[in-house]
């Protein structure tokens, strides 16, 4: 068994949650899931299961022994079957939803058998790591018309959904100017992040959850990208791109700025260090651990906003969207429009050009 990563690491904190004090989600019938891959956020999956009285974990799959273990034996996955190829586990099991959280490289494969199977599918990001793949991925959910959604749920924090509102409010203008960062810990990475063809690239991996929530947060469309990558030292990274910025020119003439990392120090008192600027005609938001959501404006000065909206659920929205008819809070074409943009500005750090979105 590999040495648990931060990534499985928090899959075990989830597994170890107390029940929920929050009332129960019912559904008119039974749901069979099973989790694909075990390396992903499966607490997004795991953690909201103490709702879902009707959602049951049936099986998992991975090709580590030791993570089947740790997932079968935790407090949502008691009596789930274990497999360690995928495709003898969509054989075996009659499931509704595959959670499918393994390496990038044989994600599009995996979404496309189970669209053609008619399952439900809740995908880690991105989709796909090519282009060609992602295009498979779209015609496999249009023709089966099965429900998908992907693991981007940081629109679902409280400070993202507070930015949100903020800027919706109208309170700082027009938003002209956005900037934002990733940067992570190095930890322990598994061999599949090492190879581009496994790996897909860091803009792609971690850069969609910033696209996603850049056009989330202002209400802008991303229209034009260049990027830059690289990996500065840690040549046992080999391919893995460890150092990524990428500029964006926005629907209305603004820009955006997006900086990520590998590069945060041990010695950092968390593993992430997320952060979220939005500057409009009238003042200016963003989102740090530092300091919060803090707001400026013309008419008021600087000042932290301490009451934030309820965080949400990514896997209890979509349960209630498909199951019970609830309004999504994130479309399916949010989710392929962030993979169009990550895909591209992944072509242009590639090919040193400035390309269109």
């Amino acid at each position: 068994m590999r040495t648990l990563s931060r990534r499985a690491w928090v899959a075990g904190a989830a597994l170890a949650r107390q029940a929920s004090p929050q009332p129960a989600v019912r559904l008119p019938q039974k749901v069979r899931l099973a989790l694909l891959g075990l390396e992903g956020h499966i607490d997004e999956i795991l953690g909201p299961l103490d709702r879902l009285p009707d959602v049951q974990l049936v099986a998992v799959q991975d090709t580590d022994a030791g993570l089947l273990v740790q997932v079968s034996e935790g407090k949502h996955g008691a009596g789930a079957r274990r497999y360690r190829d995928w495709r003898e586990l969509l054989n075996r099991e009659s499931i509704e939803i595959a959670g499918i959280c393994g390496a990038n490289g044989e994600r599009a494969e995996i979404i496309v058998e189970c669209a053609k199977r008619k399952i439900h599918i809740v995908a880690e990001k991105p989709l796909a790591t090519t282009v060609a793949d992602f295009q498979r991925v779209r015609e496999a959910v249009s023709q089966s018309s099965v429900h998908l959604t992907m693991l981007i749920s940081m629109r679902f924090e409280s400070r993202y959904r507070a930015l949100k509102q903020i800027v919706d409010r109208g309170d700082i203008g027009e938003a002209a100017q956005i900037a934002a960062q990733k940067s992570y810990q190095l930890g322990e990475r598994a061999e599949w992040m090492r190879n581009r063809a496994t790996y897909g690239g860091t803009i792609p991996f971690i850069g969609i959850h910033m696209v996603d929530l850049m056009r989330f947060t202002s209400g802008r469309e991303l229209m034009e990208a260049v990027s830059f990558e690289g990996r500065v030292g840690h040549p046992e990274l080999r391919d893995m791109e460890n150092t990524t910025a990428t500029i964006f020119q926005l629907d209305n003439r603004g820009t955006a700025a997006l900086h990520m990392d590998y590069l945060r120090p041990d010695s950092a008192p968390s593993w992430g260090d997320d952060r979220l600027r939005i500057a409009g005609t009238r003042g200016v938001v963003e989102y740090q651990a530092a300091t919060g959501v803090t707001l400026i404006t013309g008419d008021r000065a600087p000042r932290e906003i301490r009451e934030l909206p309820a965080d949400g659920s990514l896997f209890l929205d979509f349960i209630q969207s498909v199951y019970l008819g609830a309004p999504s809070g994130l479309s399916l074409a949010d989710i392929y429009r962030a993979n169009e943009i990550v895909l591209a500005a992944r072509e242009s750090a590639d090919r040193r050009q400035i390309v269109k979105l």
